[in-house]
């Protein structure tokens, strides 16, 4: 059979595309991941050496008296970011925007998808920061699927939660923090007085009082196995016009250490300016109706739409001070609807930079730390 040129062509493009498809995109796309990679652990490179957990109980550790994170008059700065433990970039990019290495690093972990892995979390750790896991009951693919009902998730009821669905991977990770030589705050269902997540009251034909009762089981199966160095971050969105009052999602403080707000400037529908008193202080009064405990803004950012975030960062930092019972911020180092990274300009990496400096921001965490309760 006679093959013309067009054909020969035809099939050396497809060929050439073949190839370049399964041997060179991948090639590329792993160098592209190492060199990120690298490029993260230049800036934030691993600088704790973890206690060896193999300790025999001949050889103990030597005894150091222990230090509160963060110490009395100190405040954290922490990053959460997209990535969580599998990429350090975007932490490695807020360390070099505000020239300030990040205490606290938050990350996601849902219930669907996420298994205990000690070596991620170990990840944080020898980085220098407290790691701190925002651990969601849901399949959080189903945001990006239909992000109408993402709040809708019936495998993922409170009831289910409350009457041992989840007993055994609950357990799972207990008894992995357990194992682990250093505190692991657990930043349980969030946002729980709002609509939008299946654990919500308002959603997934939850009903009222479940959401204490399924935080307090968890607690728990914590207790019963000894993870005495789980610490627990009850965290709240601010409070909006018909959100779930606060007080009867509380689970009390015998099973809460810290407390945290989730809160931004710039929200769609919520674009206009508000400065971080203005945003927070009313929900931080509510709180304090029902409990003294340390306050973390476990979620925080501002938009830069109007040209202002700078401005914004500056008078965050000028109010810090002043509610001595927040004790650190967690900036969200993401892009997600709204760029909310905080070197969208030099003007506001520079705001944040500067307000950084203050020595209340310096206390380096390690893994010996005893965390602030009071």
């Amino acid at each position: 059979m006679r093959v013309t040129t067009p054909r020969v062509l035809a099939l050396l493009c497809a060929a050439l595309l073949s190839w370049y498809t399964f041997q060179v995109a991948p090639d590329l796309a792993d160098r592209e991941r190492r060199e990120a990679a690298a490029r993260a652990d230049a800036v934030l490179p691993p600088t704790t050496v973890l206690p060896d957990d193999d300790r025999t109980p001949h050889h103990p550790a030597p005894q150091r008296p222990t230090v509160s994170f963060p110490s009395a008059g100190k405040a954290f700065i922490g990053v959460f970011t997209s990535a969580g433990t599998h990429d350090f970039t975007e932490a490695a990019d807020f360390a070099r925007q505000t020239r300030h290495r990040p205490q606290v690093y938050e990350f996601s972990a849902d219930w669907e998808t996420d298994h205990f892995d000690a070596e991620a979390i170990n990840r944080v750790a020898k980085r220098g920061m407290l790691p701190m896991v925002a651990w969601e009951p849901w399949d959080h693919r189903a945001e990006a699927e239909e992000p109408t009902l993402r709040g809708e998730q019936p495998e993922y009821r409170l009831s289910r939660i409350i009457h041992g669905s989840f007993d055994s991977y609950i357990r799972s990770w207990a008894l992995g923090i357990k194992s682990l030589s250093y505190p692991v705050a657990i930043r349980f269902a969030h946002e729980m007085n709002g609509y939008w997540y299946p654990w919500c009251e308002q959603s997934n034909s939850n009903r009222r009082g479940e959401y204490v009762r399924a935080w307090r089981h968890v607690h728990k199966i914590f207790d019963a196995v000894g993870a005495r160095n789980a610490l627990w971050v009850w965290s709240p969105n601010v409070s909006y016009t018909n959100s779930t009052p606060l007080t009867r999602l509380y689970p009390g403080d015998a099973y809460v250490d810290w407390v945290g707000l989730s809160g931004y400037y710039g929200t769609v529908g919520k674009e206009n300016y508000q400065s971080f008193d203005h945003l927070f202080t009313p929900t931080r009064t509510e709180l304090r109706r029902i409990t003294r405990k340390p306050l973390v803004i476990t979620e925080l950012g501002a938009t830069d739409a109007a040209g202002r975030k700078a401005e914004w960062i500056t008078g965050m930092f000028r109010a810090l001070p002043r509610h001595r019972d927040i004790i650190g911020i967690i900036w969200y180092q993401a892009v997600k609807e709204i760029d909310w990274r905080v070197g969208t300009s030099q003007a506001s990496s520079a705001a944040f930079t500067a307000g950084a400096l203050a020595s209340r921001y310096q206390q380096k965490w390690e893994p010996g730390m005893t965390p602030r309760l009071r």
